[in-house]
């Protein structure tokens, strides 16, 4: 027999309990003998519809949308042995008993059939569903296909009485069990990270002792391009000081400092990357990053982020790493490039995202990630060439395309035979089937952040069967199908980079102002000179968060622990620990934590909203408040850089150990990070508050004639003298302009 794929993933409860005499159950078949591996651990795994089904609401099954569908990964280095699906649904009361049904699919594989009978018409029903684990795989698809009738004949499909619906709290059981796999880096980064994985990567970095800068660097690399391939998922990594991980980890040691579990092990000639058994348990797997120095680690780290694409056997050695072409700003690749046209072909993350089916089809999305510091102000659209082919409509102008940017309606088109010539603010050719047509489509650009999602929307009126039982018109429904061009094109590449800033919420969103330059090459972190352990883990988590944001590894990065060199690079500065002794008494630092103390000032008057900018421009803290207390707390500060006016410092603290876990706790959050905005976020037990006080400056580049409209829009009482000071001195000057050409009428012959 051969061995399946198994599930890692995350446990969840039901999310509702339904009274026994109020529940109807149905049941279906016999669950197939479980498979399982002599003396390997396992453990129970339940997923719920709420994490893994696509809209967070209820699965709603309807006759004209009858299909619902989840996904789930497994990982290559477990095994399910046992599966079952414990359905919690609700049938519409207007249904025929058992000609009603609800089938069950695995991967196209029919798992069972569950008849709507007379006693569940309208109430909840509990049903369990046995799943073969034989058909589990690594990537695999749940469908549930909803077979619904309210009368015998001449029905509707599109009849509101044909539902039921599918609640959040559906779960599918699973018993897995681990894999000894082999010790072979082809399968890298698996088992250290698997993409099937839908958990946030939690993978523990090892070290002999305290790490020095050098070793800091390197686990920084790893930490980030780890972070990248994480990406939405989150990651965090637990740093242990010579001590055995009870998961699969990532170990660093020289032929002089190792931890004591690699002592005998033999030295090594150069750097070294290596698979190996756990030597406390063989179903956990370690890989060890070996050196010489502290300079082979460097290599080695660097050979993971760029070539591990040629990694092959149980141990590999790096020679070299040599960059081909220098990165330019703005380059990360998860980001819509701002130097020409995209393809929405670039922008796909999986081969069918552009296309869907069904007698309404599903909405086409599209991710578009921006540089935060994209200037939009007097945008009033941006150009998008959209090329799409459909299923022409059985009736002529009664479907439609509809537009949405991050979920705000922006355009409607008709879906029809002909194509009207418009004309609109951007000229934007659309192609609607083997048709060129002209119209143009604007979006605006003030909607925009960081993270968008553009949604294509096709709305089709289809024919349904109707008359009485005596005179019935019936037919087959048709599937209606909608392809948007890989080649359509949007284009940001007309606009200047320049914003106001601190903005913690630029940074908690994608990694700006590091993220710049996406291999981190004029980053600056300062590290404290012994940091702890949770300051290393800091470190790393704030690395991979920027990697998951770019979708680089940050190969480039400068840490030290010599506060000093802040005055010697032209970089952006990333403090964690502690702040330097040169800038401690600086009048940016607006909240510094240390031990149980900890000095917030408070700004004349708190802005809730992020976006809410003074008319002056300027935040000036008035008071300033000394607080004690045990309780734990972090902060994350964000202030210009004192020696470049183009450069800012974000500095990430912490008054004690508990401190540090409730930071890397917010950077591993989406949810606390989306709380983070202005110049401090305060993280505390109760969650994260966020301040804008201090001082505004301002990054990047406009021309002279940009800049004068941007100092006007912020000051619209001084917009207004001068709007009212134009239309006088015109009117003075059409005044004397008609003055002189009534003199001339007046006397012809003075010309």
């Amino acid at each position: 027999m051969a061995a399946t794929i198994g599930g890692l993933l995350p446990l969840s409860t039901w999310s509702e309990t339904v009274p026994p005499e109020s529940a109807p159950t149905a049941t279906a078949a016999v669950a197939s003998p479980p498979v399982t591996l002599a003396n390997a651990p396992f453990r129970d795994v339940k997923l719920s519809f709420a994490q893994i089904a696509p809209a967070p609401g209820s699965m709603a099954l309807r006759g004209a949308n009858p299909d619902g569908n989840v996904q789930f990964g497994t990982r290559s280095d477990e095994v399910v042995s046992s599966a079952v699906l414990n359905l919690v649904y609700t049938p519409s009361p207007s249904l025929l008993p058992v000609e009603s049904q609800l089938k069950v699919y695995l991967n196209d594989e029919l798992m069972g059939v569950l008849p709507v009978t007379k006693e569940q018409l309208g109430k909840k029903v509990m049903a369990q569903v046995p799943i073969d684990p034989l058909y589990i795989t690594d990537l695999n698809n749940v469908r549930l296909e909803f077979v619904g009738h309210y009368r015998d004949v001449c029905e509707n499909q599109a009849s509101t009485t044909l539902w039921l619906d599918v609640a959040r709290s559906t779960s599918l059981d699973m018993s897995v069990q681990k894999l000894n796999v082999k010790n072979d880096l082809s399968h890298f980064p698996v088992p250290f990270f698997d993409a099937r994985d839908s958990r946030p990567l939690n993978l523990p970095f090892v070290f002999a002792a305290v790490p020095d800068p050098a070793q800091q660097k390197a686990a920084a690399i790893v930490a980030s391009w780890f972070g990248s391939q994480a990406a939405w998922r989150g990651q965090t990594f637990p740093v242990l000081l010579n001590a055995v991980p009870a998961s699969n980890a990532i170990v660093f040691a020289t032929n002089d400092r190792r931890p004591d579990f690699l002592r005998d092990r033999a030295p090594v000639n150069g750097p070294t990357i290596e698979m190996i058994d756990s030597p406390s348990d063989p179903y956990v797997k370690l890989l060890v990053i070996l050196g010489r120095d502290d300079k082979d680690l460097l290599l080695a780290a660097q050979g993971i982020a760029a070539g591990n694409i040629l990694f092959r056997g149980s141990s590999v050695t790096v020679d070299a790493v040599k960059p081909l072409q220098p990165r330019v700003p703005y380059d990360a690749p998860n980001w819509v490039s701002t130097r020409r046209a995209v393809t929405f072909g670039e922008l796909k993350t999986y081969d069918q995202q552009l296309q869907s089916s069904g007698l309404e089809p599903a909405s086409i999305n599209l991710n578009l990630n921006l540089p935060p510091d994209l200037y939009l102000l007097r945008s009033s659209g941006i150009d998008m060439d959209l090329k799409y082919r459909y299923t022409m409509p059985a009736i002529k102008d009664s479907s439609r395309m509809d537009i949405h940017l991050n979920d705000q309606f922006l355009e409607s088109w008709s879906l029809s035979s002909t194509q009207d010539t418009k004309s609109l603010l951007l000229h934007l050719p659309i192609v609607q089937g083997l048709l060129d047509g002209k119209n143009q489509v604007t979006i605006p650009a003030l909607r925009l952040g960081a993270a968008n999602q553009i949604r294509f929307d096709f709305q089709y009126m289809n024919p349904m069967p109707g008359g009485s039982i005596e005179n019935c018109v019936t037919f087959q429904p048709v599937k209606n199908y909608v392809v948007i061009s890989d080649d359509s094109t949007i284009d940001f590449s007309h606009y200047y980079h320049f914003m106001a800033m601190p903005d913690l919420r630029a940074f908690a969103n994608a990694g700006f102002p590091f993220s710049r330059m996406a291999d981190l090459s004029e980053t600056l972190i300062v590290m404290p000179p012994a940091p702890t352990a949770n300051q290393v883990s800091t470190l790393l988590n704030v690395a991979a968060t920027v990697g998951g944001q770019t979708g680089l590894a940050g190969s480039r990065l400068t840490i030290t622990s010599d506060g000093t060199q802040m005055q010697q690079r032209d970089a952006d500065i990333l403090l964690i620990g502690t702040i330097p002794p040169a800038l401690k008494d600086d009048k940016h630092i607006d909240l510094l934590v240390d031990a149980a103390k900890s000095w917030v000032k408070t700004p004349t008057r708190h802005h809730a909203l992020a976006n809410s900018v003074p008319e002056d421009g300027q935040r000036q803290a008035m008071t300033q408040t000394t607080v004690s207390s045990s309780g734990p707390m972090a902060a994350v500060v964000g202030f210009q850089s004192p020696y470049n006016s183009q450069r800012s410092v974000i500095a990430f603290m912490a008054d004690s150990p508990r401190g540090f876990e409730l930071l890397n706790g917010a950077l591993n959050d989406s949810g606390k990070r989306a709380a983070m905005f202005g110049s401090v976020a305060v993280i505390r037990e109760s969650g994260v508050n966020s301040l804008r006080v201090g001082d505004v400056y301002y990054v990047g580049h406009l021309p002279w004639y940009e800049r004068v409209w941007f100092a006007l829009s912020t000051h619209p009482v001084l917009l207004a003298i001068l709007a009212a000071l134009s239309v006088v001195l015109l009117a003075w000057v059409l005044w004397r302009l008609l003055r002189v050409l009534g003199s001339r009428r007046l006397r012809p012959d003075d010309e």
